[in-house]
């Protein structure tokens, strides 16, 4: 369970948005911290996290996704200015790959020919018309199951 700010003790960025360890913060208020990533893919790495602990972004109140995004725009761009990027990849993994059980958003800042190519994940094709259809049936039906 969190503390009175929302913190988990032991979980590494809840110490990191509480000031508690350190790190190369380049913003933080009400509702971010965001911070250069230990062990970035290229430098300017940032992580973008919510001032209180949440693990995915199933788990961000609805109140706060909007406010979380603008600050992730703002360090997006901030990246891009301030690396003198051409652009930036953003990324954010929910339960698998996620290395800190932490909501996270990693923006990298990104050149052509950086040596990043595409995504990093093999790519799948559906067996037909027939089976993509299924797919986003199963998706229809579970997002009128949800909040929207």
């Amino acid at each position: 369970m969190g503390d009175e700010r929302g913190l988990v003790a032991g979980c590494l960025f809840c110490e990191i948005a509480a000031g508690d360890r350190p790190a190369q913060v380049v913003h933080s208020d009400e509702v971010v911290t965001a911070f250069l990533d230990a062990r970035p893919v290229f430098k300017g790495h940032v992580l973008v996290v919510p001032r209180f602990h949440v693990e995915t972004l199933a788990d961000l109140p609805g109140d706060v996704v909007g406010p979380f995004f603008e600050r992730v725009q703002a360090v997006a761009r901030a990246v891009e200015e301030g690396m003198e990027a051409a652009g930036t990849f953003v990324a954010m993994n929910n339960k698998v790959s996620q290395s800190v059980p932490h909501l996270h958003v990693h923006i990298v800042p990104r050149n052509k020919k950086d040596g990043l190519r595409g995504f990093f994940w093999p790519r799948v094709k559906y067996a037909g018309d027939a089976e993509a259809e299924e797919t986003a049936d199963r998706i229809r039906t579970a997002l009128k199951k949800s909040t929207m």
